[in-house]
């Protein structure tokens, strides 16, 4: 038995590992190979398609040997890793941070419920281009983007849907046969259409327009998501504004959306009327910085309708203090649900199963209801 092992300073460096794997297995020899960080948390999932002899696990949740080493647990009932082969097709959400994303539980779930032989990973990922001219295989058939490289990946992708090259900004990349990458942007139509359903189930609305017509609309946020929220609250009718921590890029999106811009120290005192909507867009507020918020409790009384994008926690500072204020509140864990259904949609060929994301999604605040009967009587076995 060999057991290969070394420290990547970028997901990139994992490659080699996957390419020692398949020489070994070429010759018949038995080998462990693992990267020892975080970059390298797709070696311990993904080395039973690359040959690898096994993996490791912890017993349980902070008992880890290793940096970024999974429970057996979430071996076993998230990524499937019994079922993972030469032949598993691999997907994955691209991301920095990533750690906190519950898409591959969302994602591993669904394939297996219809039954697609796909993994769903996290990529720790520092340089998208790089990333994506290294796992050029097409068994990496297409990934989710977040924060930061939404607006990067209209950059990588040989072709981007209309929309979402008019947003500048995607957040789904499909692997084509030939090899060509494919964008789209899956936010914008999950986040408009959540706040347009949150506003007509407490609010009284015209049926026939949205209700987002002629509303004044304050994005926080000018990175992808806020284009994505900007081009679709635009497109509803809204007259949008644009605020964010630099006024250089508020005044950049601003620009492309005719809107104005303002800084988030601005915003502050901006109340020009009433009944505003406030979407925020940035990361302020996730998950461990739970405190956090990007506006304060007083300036939140001008708002009638506050979204979060932010889903870790489901209830963040904002939604809370806006709650308190007497607004609506819509949870970026609706954003997530939609767009990822878009996702599954562009990765499978597949409808997504009218109600199953929404199950799914639901169930991770209750991690219970996660495995259902069979998921919770598995036993975590090495």
């Amino acid at each position: 038995m060999h057991v290969q092992q070394f420290r990547g300073s970028e997901i990139v460096d994992v490659s080699r590992m996957f390419q020692i794997l398949v020489h070994c297995q070429e010759k018949q020899v038995p080998i462990i190979g693992l990267v020892m960080n975080d970059r390298g948390f797709i070696s311990r999932v993904l080395c039973p398609k690359f040959g690898g002899y096994l993996t490791f696990g912890s017993l349980e949740k902070g008992k880890e040997s290793a940096p970024a080493q999974p429970t057996v647990a979430d071996l076993i009932n998230v990524y499937n890793i019994r079922q993972i082969g030469p032949d598993t097709k691999v997907f994955g959400i691209i991301g920095k941070p990533v750690g906190h994303s519950k898409s591959p539980i969302l994602h591993n779930e669904a394939f297996r419920s219809v039954g697609l032989n796909a993994v769903y990973v996290p990529f720790l990922v520092d340089d998208l281009a790089k990333f994506l001219h290294t796992y050029s295989s097409p068994d990496f058939a297409g990934f989710s983007c977040t924060i930061p490289h939404k607006e990067d990946a209209v950059r990588c992708c040989d072709e981007v849907d209309p929309i979402a090259r008019d947003i500048g900004a995607v957040n789904t990349i499909i692997r084509k046969p030939n090899g060509n990458l494919v964008g789209y942007n899956t936010d914008y139509v999950g986040a408009i259409s959540a706040i347009e359903d949150g506003i007509r189930a407490t609010q009284s609305t015209r049926s026939t327009t949205s209700p987002l017509a002629g509303r004044l609309f304050v994005v926080i946020g000018a990175g992808g998501a806020g284009k994505a929220l900007a081009y679709g609250a635009k497109e509803k009718g809204a007259r949008v504004v644009i605020a964010n921590r630099t006024f250089a890029r508020a005044q950049e999106l601003g620009n492309l959306i005719g809107g104005p811009a303002l800084t988030l120290a601005e915003l502050e005192n901006y109340h020009p009327e009433e009944g505003m909507i406030l979407a925020n867009t940035t990361a302020i507020g996730m998950h461990p910085n739970t405190n956090d918020t990007p506006l304060s409790k007083q300036a939140l009384k001008s708002y009638a309708v506050v979204f979060d994008a932010v889903y870790t926690p489901k209830e963040t500072r904002l939604l809370r203090e806006a709650a308190e204020c007497g607004a609506t509140v819509v949870s970026g864990l609706e954003m997530f649900i939609r767009q990822a259904e878009g996702q599954f949609e562009h990765f499978t060929g597949m409808p997504a199963v009218d109600g199953k994301f929404r199950a799914l999604a639901t169930s991770l605040d209750n991690p219970s209801t996660m495995k259902g009967k069979d998921r919770a009587a598995a036993k975590p076995r090495l």
